[in-house]
């Protein structure tokens, strides 16, 4: 994509960001930027799959502009910047786009991604980062995004994992589902894209995910969500833990930079475009 053509259906605010003329409702809390932006940065969760993202992108760069759809409070978007990936953030969330220009972000789009109306075959990346278990028709969404990538574009993606890991904190982040690795890389095939790559990871937190929240689910206990609690779990506290978490941490890293895992409570995947748009005459 040449020049700032992606923009071209968008207007600038005062605030500096871009804005589109419709607004689309999206499954995810009002709260929930707002919530997340005093944790992210203290949180190992969002560091690590940073770093899994940086991992993935040496093998595979996104090769140009690439466009965080979905993106918060754009802390995956800093964190690409900062490895040397330019980004535009896309978020629908006015609170979440003041927050990522808070940051520095130098693009930010706040939009649904439907809604920005990006040219087709026009956008060499896009990331999808735990933003398609909020779509209810997934397929026709990601049809949608594959009709944006220009020849040979990619699309990263992370979802959480296995249903039987469903619990209410999922009810409680709009998720419509949770994916085996197999049924979302199948899922982006039919909608006309060609894996490159594909693994779980957090293989670490899954025993405690499954006993701190969906054996609860399951056994019919409410369990009530608590703001500082959540701080608390993403700071990782305590001597042992943190250093437990740095030991699975950097495993998982070397493993996603030799191949990759075989369970977790996320997928990540790397799609290409299988059959790009014609070339130019």
């Amino acid at each position: 994509m040449t020049g700032e053509s992606w923009n071209q259906n968008l207007s600038l605010s005062e605030e500096g960001f871009w804005i589109s003329p419709r607004v689309s409702q999206v499954s995810y809390p009002e709260e929930g930027n707002e919530d997340y932006f005093q944790i992210e940065e203290k949180s190992f969760w969002f560091q690590h799959r940073n770093q899994c993202l940086g991992k993935v992108m040496e093998k595979f760069p996104p090769g140009g502009l690439l466009f965080d759809v979905g993106g918060g409070n754009g802390f995956v978007s800093k964190g690409l910047e900062e490895m040397g990936y330019s980004t535009v953030l896309v978020e629908p969330g006015l609170k979440g786009c003041r927050n990522a220009r808070k940051r520095g972000l130098p693009r930010v789009v706040c939009s649904a991604f439907q809604d920005a109306e990006f040219p087709d075959h026009s956008l060499a990346a896009i990331g999808l980062f735990d933003v398609v278990e909020h779509i209810e028709d997934d397929r026709s969404f990601l049809e949608a995004v594959k009709a944006k990538l220009e020849k040979n574009g990619r699309i990263f993606l992370t979802v959480p994992a296995y249903s039987w890991l469903w619990s209410q904190e999922d009810g409680r982040a709009g998720h419509y589902r949770r994916y085996r690795l197999g049924q979302i890389c199948g899922l982006l095939e039919k909608s006309g894209l060609r894996v490159e790559y594909a693994s779980y990871f957090f293989s670490f937190l899954l025993p405690p995910l499954f006993l701190a929240r969906s054996l609860p689910f399951r056994l019919g206990i409410h369990l009530n969500w608590n703001f500082e609690k959540e701080k608390t779990k993403h700071a990782a506290a305590g001597k042992l833990s943190g250093w437990f978490l740095e030991k699975c941490r950097r495993w998982e890293m070397d493993r996603i930079g030799a191949g990759n895992i075989a369970f977790g409570t996320s997928c990540l995947v790397v799609a290409k475009l299988a059959d790009g748009p014609p070339e130019a005459p």
